[in-house]
């Protein structure tokens, strides 16, 4: 007997696509929204430009404490009151202590940017200018870029180093342009400071890929109480001690806003876009900090600050299309 077969007959249906244009095969659908790494690179230049922002107050910050402490004071009194803020926040959010493989990480990042950058500028703005000490900073962006290639092995497009070092080379001839063509006593102290500033940066960029922002810098101060205690003590007993307004707020300042929150958003911008990316977006930190030494000091700018802030910016630009 013959049976017949009733499989159901297999149907073929065509879905059309729109065809990309290069190889013939269906796209996929264009999406209105941003997706979730452009979402991350924007808030992570944004983090960076608020923690920009808040560092180009820290030198008439800086020279605001001055006017009531000595600069031991200051960058002891700064690392103590930002340790007793992060611990305070790390306790509250009952945070695990890091793993013993960071430590090192973190030392480096206390040694650079907790201890070393304050007191070594701190000890330049006792004879110099804060529209000086910002210039000659401004290279900054350069060192720590070039920590980081070091660091890590990276290797950037040409086009991302010509624009930095023309940026360097900017910032350098406007500190040239400032001091008159010779380097001082405290051009050495901020030259020194670039380079634990750099390593601190490039290391705290590095951990906020692995932990928030906030833990990094956090622990790093924290890390750093035993010596900042104690020196605090030894340098308000020898020091002369005389605070006003000024030096109330401008203390308060580099130790909470520039010590710790501006850290906080830095190192998060930093483990969101790079180290490299972020640092250059530093090249415009100097020329704020400009505004602010002659609306908060009284400081006279010259004319040549316009012109850099233009190929500053011209060169932030490069810098940034150079990631794409």
């Amino acid at each position: 007997m013959r049976v017949k077969d009733s499989a159901t007959p297999a149907v073929t249906i065509a879905v059309h696509a729109p065809a990309d244009a290069r190889n013939g095969l269906p796209s996929a659908p264009s999406a209105s929204i941003a997706s979730p790494a452009a979402r991350r690179v924007n808030g992570g230049l944004l983090l960076a430009a608020l923690g920009v922002a808040t560092f180009s107050l820290t030198f008439p910050a800086t020279a605001w404490a001055l006017e009531g402490l000595g600069p031991w004071s200051v960058t002891m009194c700064r690392m103590v009151l930002g340790g007793l803020v992060a611990g305070g926040c790390l306790l509250a959010r009952r945070v695990p202590p890091p793993a013993r493989r960071q430590l090192s990480g973190l030392l480096v990042v206390a040694g650079g940017a907790v201890i070393g950058f304050p007191l070594l500028t701190t000890l330049a703005l006792r004879t110099s200018t804060t529209s000086h000490a910002a210039v000659v900073v401004g290279l900054l962006p350069l060192t720590t870029a070039a920590y980081s290639a070091l660091r890590t092995r990276t290797r950037h497009p040409r086009a991302f180093w010509a624009a930095a070092l023309t940026g360097a080379a900017v910032v350098i001839a406007f500190a040239v342009q400032q001091s008159g063509g010779r380097p001082t006593v405290s051009d050495l102290y901020l030259f020194a400071s670039l380079l634990l500033c750099a390593a601190g940066y490039a290391e705290g960029g590095r951990l906020a890929r692995e932990m928030p922002g906030w833990q990094v810098i956090g622990w790093a101060l924290v890390l750093c109480l035993p010596v900042s205690v104690a020196g605090a003590a030894i340098a308000l007993f020898h020091e002369p001690v005389a605070l006003t307004g000024h030096a109330v707020a401008g203390l308060l300042w580099v130790a909470v806003g520039s010590q710790f929150v501006g850290m906080w958003v830095w190192y998060r911008g930093m483990g969101a876009i790079g180290v490299a990316r972020a640092s250059q977006l530093q090249l415009a930190q100097p020329l704020l900090t400009l505004v602010w030494s002659v609306l908060l000091l009284g400081e006279r700018l010259t004319p040549a600050a316009p012109v850099a802030a233009v190929a500053v910016l011209v060169c932030i630009g490069v810098t940034q299309r150079a990631h794409r």
